[in-house]
């Protein structure tokens, strides 16, 4: 058989007009496989897979084989999908899962609709709060959510196998964002520096590379809110003072031309440029404040926008950071009424040789305690008091920078991937992304595996590894996108490798992407093992967490991906998984007595721990969490400001990253 053309799927197929001449009841009748060469292949692209030559020829065989068995003029179409999908149990099982899978596509699809419908009649009059960045009351947003709601029901339907989705009716995993898993990419540290260099393309216009500070101020916001309406989850602007302050030179050497011309004196006229670069730093970050949360992205909702900053020792860059706490600390709106803005998110980066009690800038870490105090916000990371951030800052000088409010990128080197390949070789962490997070309910599992007398830690094998496959799935799923689904970072450099041609798949960028396996409510599990909180006994916590861990990292050197260990924020997640948990094994005190599980590895607050006491009890989880984490510590109202100083230095000199609130 000569299989000469190839279908929209890129596999290769018969002619229409060649036909196969079979038995029926002693007569030879016509039989055209047309229809079962293409529906096969159909399936075979659902599954991320391909037919060979040899694998069309054999499916056909034995199509017609066993056609011939029943003698019959006329086969039901209910026996034909049933004869068909035989086939290719023989030849590629996969393709029959996929086969199967589609086979009642259309009663599946009027269930779909009905869902959505519903959604969409709840989100019209109620509105949604399962995204805490969409704000649904507005008609676009409404719009976006009842999308979100059809591709959820897609993603669900023709992504997930039947084992995975009766995980996550259950509650064993849970699935983050299946709204928008099937389009694009997670959280990132988009390189916006690389995409301003020497100019780029944004929709249909050429953008010149900015020579002044308030347009790079501009322009810059404008490529935020367009590449992050590409994407979901956080979207992070590392060491935004070192990015602008070479406009800021520009926007300074400016000033100091006109004033001279202008005849005034050389000192005169080096304050005036200096003044008037601290303005438009001071409107910029207003600007930037207003732009970014009253302007919607695409996508319907206000990004999860961060910034760092910190590390910039020069004038500008000092200057910069200054000003960005400054403008915060002021709030927005009118006087007698302002209030602070969520976006951006501000993480101030400690470094001890800069801004410990004594070094030269200590007074920008004095700023940001202040702004802190005053806006909630700038959180801190350390980059100097141990584990991997300090490790990436102190060999290679590079800043392991936040993606939204706490996940972080695992090392990813230039030449040897995981591992660097030489001496010279050096880590990127400036252009990558995430494609996902899958969470695991820890406490779940452990009530199943009591239930029905199994090994604990051989189901949660188990789930590590459907989430390892979904992982697998989701790399090899993305990969086949084009890059022109996100010009930004895929053609003009905002993702590291991204100069790609539109037409060309994004497949090469992925390969430094990480996948998060994510953990909630280790505080639960604890109080299931044992009947005690992780104030009073974190060992099995911990022990079930240095598992999952050493798992993680053989699946990272199996699979040559980096995988990551996320401490999930239960914000939002924590209702569902006692619903979940009380739906499966009833009401347990301090498991599913209360409103939410605890976020990840955080200990439960009693008014007797002290900010010191939850600092080093969470401090046993901190390395383990290479994929993210961060550390709440509430204070009481009116602390004075040297208890918050002194509260944050030492999460500093423990290498910890701290939100005080």
């Amino acid at each position: 058989m000569e299989f000469v053309t190839r279908d929209d799927y890129g596999q290769r197929f018969l002619p229409a007009q060649e036909t196969w001449v079979i038995k029926k009841d002693g007569s030879r009748e016509a039989f055209n496989v047309q229809k079962v060469v293409n529906a096969v292949s159909k399936s075979a692209y659902r599954a991320l897979t391909q037919f060979t030559d040899e694998d069309y020829s054999k499916i056909c065989s034995l199509v017609i084989e066993r056609v011939d068995l029943f003698g019959e003029k006329e086969i039901p179409i209910r026996l034909m999908h049933n004869i068909v999908e035989e086939a290719l149990e023989k030849v590629k099982p996969v393709v029959a899962k996929s086969y199967r899978d589609y086979r009642n596509y259309k009663q599946d699809v009027v269930r779909m609709l009905d869902d959505v419908y519903k959604k969409s009649q709840s989100i019209m009059y109620i509105g949604d709060d399962e995204n805490a960045g969409t704000e649904s009351a507005s008609v676009s947003t409404k719009r976006n959510l009842i999308f979100n709601q059809l591709n959820k029901e897609l993603y669900q339907r023709f992504f997930l196998t039947t084992e995975e989705i009766q995980a996550c009716r259950d509650g064993y995993v849970y699935i983050h964002d299946m709204s928008a898993r099937r389009d694009t990419i997670n959280s990132c540290v988009f390189d916006v520096g690389s995409v301003l260099k020497d100019g780029f393309e944004m929709g249909n216009i050429h953008y010149n590379e900015p020579k002044t500070l308030d347009v790079a101020f501009d322009v810059i916001g404008d490529i935020i809110l367009s590449a992050a309406g590409q994407q979901y989850g956080g979207f992070t602007v590392s060491n935004v003072e070192l990015l602008l302050e070479p406009y800021a030179e520009k926007t300074y050497e400016k000033a100091l031309r006109k004033y001279t011309e202008l005849g005034v004196a050389q000192d005169k006229a080096k304050e005036q440029a200096e003044r008037d670069v601290a303005r438009e730093f001071e409107q910029g970050f207003q600007g930037w404040e207003y732009k970014f949360n009253t302007v919607a992205s695409s996508r319907g909702d206000y990004p999860f926008i961060t910034v760092t900053a910190g590390t910039g020792t020069g004038r500008f860059a000092r200057m910069a950071t200054l000003s960005l706490l400054k403008v915060r600390m002021d709030g927005q709106g009118k006087e007698g009424e302002k209030t602070h803005v969520r976006f951006p998110k501000i993480v101030f980066l400690y470094d001890e040789a800069l801004h410990a009690p004594g070094k030269e800038f200590e007074f920008l870490f004095d700023a940001a305690v202040r702004c802190s105090e005053k806006a909630g916000y700038p959180a801190f990371l350390s980059l100097t008091g141990g584990g991997r951030e300090e490790e990436m800052y102190r060999l290679y000088g590079e800043v392991i920078s936040p993606m939204g409010s706490r996940g972080l990128l695992s090392p990813w080197y230039e030449k040897g991937g995981l591992s660097p390949a030489d001496e010279t070789d050096r880590p990127v962490f400036t252009g990558r992304c995430n494609i996902g997070v899958v969470s695991l309910h820890l406490p779940m599992i452990l009530a199943r595996a009591r239930k029905e007398s199994r090994d604990f830690y051989e189901l949660l094998d188990d789930y590590l590894n459907l989430i390892r496959q979904l992982h697998l799935r989701t790399y090899a799923y993305l990969g086949e996108m084009k890059a022109s689904t996100d010009p930004l970072a895929y053609c003009q450099g905002g993702i590291w490798g991204g100069h790609l041609k539109p037409e060309e798949k994004i497949k090469p960028l992925l390969r430094s992407a990480t996948a998060s396996f994510g953990i909630t409510a280790l505080n639960e599990l604890q109080q299931l093992y044992n009947g005690k909180d992780l104030n009073e006994d974190n060992s099995f916590a911990l022990e079930v967490t240095e598992y999952i861990s050493a798992k993680i990292e053989g699946f990272r050197q199996e699979d040559g991906r980096a995988y990551v260990l996320y401490a999930t924020p239960a914000v939002l997640l924590g209702p569902l998984q006692v619903k979940q948990f009380r739906r499966k094994f009833g009401i347990v005190e301090g498991v599913s007595d209360g409103e939410a599980v605890t976020n990840s590895f955080h200990c439960p607050e009693k008014a007797d721990l002290t900010p010191e006491q939850k600092q080093d009890l969470e401090l046993r989880f901190w390395e383990l969490f290479d994929g993210g984490k961060l550390q709440i510590v509430r204070l009481p109202k009116g602390t004075d400001i040297s208890r918050r100083r002194e509260v944050i230095l030492r999460a500093m000199k423990l290498g910890l990253y701290e939100e005080i609130q």
